[in-house]
């Protein structure tokens, strides 16, 4: 993994990195045994990214959600699964690499993997629409959707997107409709399906692979109808007021286990994400078995009845007695 940046609220925690890089150096070069200042310091570090990262707000967690070296869809395929082979195109217009799609092995069983893909720098955003599927892509997650519903595969999707592509072009070929008719045949799938918000989830772009029978989001990450900045021009006229709209939209993990919109949070280590891959790929893994542990034998007519109420519960308003 490359060199992680830091945010602004990251700065404590970057200056105690940068003291214990300089020790073990200083260590390597001249022989010197550190390794007590070297334990207090990694002690320290410890409690600062806890506290920091417990006390988040909700503009913060957005920035975590973005960050650069947040783990993405085809890395957790890397340290999650096994044996993934991608399939591509959706034998209408050609084939959208922002979203990924293929079988793999979840410790061992089979599943069809569905997820948003970003790029880490300039040439692979520009290869991956900085993670904005195209109606094409939509329609490609929806042939694989089916096929695994005709192979009686689970469906697992991880969901990582500021939202659809908007331009003219893939508003000509039914941008919509693709996000529109993906909703619909998620809905009545014959197959457990999981979906899980690992960066952001943006808009109908991201529900278009997210009518899940369990959906879940790890700590950081972020779910809403528009992004904080959008929400913030349209009400405010600015997008400086970004923070007082995420604060409002209740966009956070937290937030949406409290109000219903998603079933499960999976931590992530003390520093995010983007700080330690391996242990945020361990508690993925361990999320998706227990909960698919939990799917797996609910007969078919039984697992759609409760999909759907699943849904139509979702903002049920009561009047008070």
């Amino acid at each position: 993994m490359a060199t992680v940046a830091h945010l602004d609220f990251e700065r404590a925690i970057a200056d105690v990195e940068e003291q214990i890089s300089a020790l073990r150096t200083l260590a390597r070069e001249r022989g010197l045994d550190v390794s007590s200042e070297i334990l207090a310091l990694e002690r320290k570090l410890h409690g600062l990214k806890q506290d920091t990262f417990a006390n988040l707000s909700p503009i913060e967690r957005v920035q975590v959600a973005r960050h650069p070296r947040r783990p993405y869809t085809l890395d957790y395929l890397e340290m999650v699964f096994t044996d993934f082979v991608e399939l591509h195109g959706d034998r209408q217009f050609r084939d959208d690499a922002s979203m990924v799609c293929g079988w793999a092995r979840l410790d061992g069983e089979p599943v069809m993997v569905i997820g948003q893909q970003k790029g880490r720098d300039m040439k692979e955003n520009l290869l991956r629409n900085f993670g904005m599927p195209h109606p094409e892509g939509y329609r490609k997650a929806l042939r694989f959707m089916k096929l695994a519903e005709k192979f009686r595969r689970p469906l697992i999707c991880l969901i990582d997107t500021p939202g659809a592509y908007p331009g003219i072009g893939a508003e000509e070929r039914g941008q919509g409709e693709a996000i529109a008719r993906n909703l619909r045949e998620m809905a009545a799938l014959k197959i457990p399906s999981i979906a899980v918000v690992i960066g952001e989830g943006g808009s109908g772009g991201a529900l278009a692979i997210g009518v899940a029978d369990r959906v879940l989001m790890l700590e950081n990450s972020i779910y809403s109808v528009i992004s904080p900045e959008g929400c913030a021009a349209i009400l405010w006229k600015s997008g400086a007021e970004r923070d007082k709209a995420a604060q409002a939209m209740k966009i956070t993990a937290g937030d949406l286990k409290g109000l219903g919109v998603i079933d499960d949070i999976v931590p992530e280590p003390a520093g995010g994400a983007h700080s330690n891959w391996e242990d945020t790929a361990a508690a993925l893994k361990g999320a998706l078995l227990r909960h698919l542990g939990e799917l797996r034998d609910v007969p078919v007519d039984a697992l759609r009845r409760a999909r759907w109420a699943k849904y139509m519960g979702m903002g049920e308003w009561r009047a008070a007695r």
